[in-house]
């Protein structure tokens, strides 16, 4: 495996000796003719994050037309063509485009390796980082990213970490006997700490993840026993960081779907308690019915017991009404048997007994009835009633039998003179 490579530069409006401005890189950027010269078969680029180079350019120029600087003591001017407004990083990837074409494993070694960078890119500059864009029309994979200043003088400078430590040596002037040259050494000590804390920066985030060593080997005169011995160690650090994730994403799914079965579980327990809730107010209200429903028995069944003693009252009248009738036909015949000598008389009598008949079959209708009333407990009191109203019937007609029986009765004889009371009654 090879090592990191990460790279800032900074630039102005006007260009540096080189020509290189930012309409310059914008152009390069965008694989414009007069600036891909260098490209043999220039394609547009890929955006990975933010905008477009278009949009790019756009929020770049409007920035810098009205930015502006404040001397000290003097009035706000603007901001000269000269000075940076734009900061850039270039980030490359070891495998060749060739290699990432034809090699799904190395290409997704690139893609988590560009995944990372992003990141890395968004952590260090922030709501500043406005597009990170890929070339895939050169040799190696490889990303552009573009970082625009935010302070109304557009310093783009601010953004470069070793020209911000320099300058802060060099703005705090020399130390106690230390001339201008040796405060300069000291200041560029500090850019290249600086810069080397940016490049560890970018090695602990993206580097070691994706098994890339810190430095090359020439760069630290390593042999290449040295450098392959590195390589190997490299390797093995990847791979164990692979394993790493995996073991955090298995570990990491596995809460996922513990914490999903613990709220399945909690859901469950809620439907449980809900049913039960439920369940317990429904045989809340089927006892209450209950008892409703038995309170009303017991009074169905005292209204019956005194509904039944009413009848038994009633049954109890009927048969000493029923037994007077009985005797009343014996006593009418007792008084007619004075009259049998007379064609009245037996008139009269023969009268008289179908009114018996008729009241002896009235009487044997009121006894059954009051038979039936004992067994027909619902319709006891109507029949009660009814039996009354015949009783009264009967008492009417017997008082009509009576009247009648008056009436039919011969009338007694005039007495004649010389004729004796006795004489009358031998007749």
């Amino acid at each position: 495996m090879a090592f990191q490579f990460v790279h800032m530069a900074a630039y102005s409006r006007k260009g540096d000796g080189k020509g290189r401005s930012t309409s310059f890189v914008f152009n390069e950027a965008r694989r414009d003719p007069g600036a891909s010269v260098h490209v043999a078969n220039p394609s547009p680029p890929v955006v990975v994050f933010g905008v477009g180079m278009d949009e790019v350019e756009r929020l770049h120029d409007a920035a810098a037309d009205v930015a502006v600087t404040t001397p000290t003591g003097g009035k706000p001017r603007r901001i000269q063509k000269s000075q940076h407004t734009l900061m850039t990083v270039v980030a490359s990837h070891p495998r060749t485009m060739e290699e990432v074409r034809a090699d799904p494993e190395k290409r997704r070694e690139a893609e988590e390796w560009e995944k990372r960078t992003v990141m890395w890119l968004r952590s260090q500059y922030g709501n500043k980082l406005v597009s990170v864009i890929r070339h895939e029309d050169e040799s190696h994979y490889h990303l552009h990213a573009y970082v625009l200043p935010d302070d109304p003088a557009m310093r783009a400078n601010a953004l470069h970490p070793g020209q911000q430590a320099k300058a802060a040596i060099m703005a705090a002037g020399p130390a106690e006997g230390e001339d201008s040259k040796a405060l300069n050494k000291r200041g560029d000590a500090a850019y290249r700490a600086a810069m080397r804390s940016w490049q560890d920066s970018y090695h602990e985030t993206v580097g070691i993840p994706c098994g890339l060593a810190r430095l090359g080997p020439q760069r630290r005169r390593l042999t290449r026993d040295q450098w392959h011995a590195e390589q190997v160690q490299a390797k093995a650090l990847r791979s164990t960081l692979e394993r790493a994730r995996e073991v955090k994403r298995k570990g990491e799914s596995m809460i996922a779907a513990t914490k999903e079965d613990v709220a399945r579980i909690a859901a469950d327990a809620a439907a449980v308690q809900a049913e039960a809730t439920r369940q317990l107010a429904a045989a809340k209200t089927a006892t209450a019915a209950a008892l409703a429903a038995q309170d009303k028995a017991v009074a169905e069944q005292r209204k019956a017991k005194s509904m039944m003693a009413r009848v038994r009252e009633e049954a109890v009248r009927v048969r000493e009404a029923t037994t007077r009738l009985q005797r009343l036909p014996g006593a009418i015949r007792s008084m007619l048997d004075g009259f049998r000598k007379s064609k009245v008389a037996a008139r009269i009598r023969q009268s008289v007994e179908s009114e018996v008949e008729a009241l002896r079959r009235t009487a044997a209708d009121a006894a059954d009835r009051a038979s039936a009333a004992s067994t027909a407990r619902q319709e006891a009191e109507q029949r009660a009633k009814t039996l009354r109203d015949n009783l009264t019937d009967t008492g009417r007609q017997l008082a009509a039998a009576r009247q009648e029986l008056a009436t039919l009765r011969p009338p007694e004889p005039e007495r004649a003179p010389g004729i004796s009371t006795p004489a009358l009654r031998r007749r």
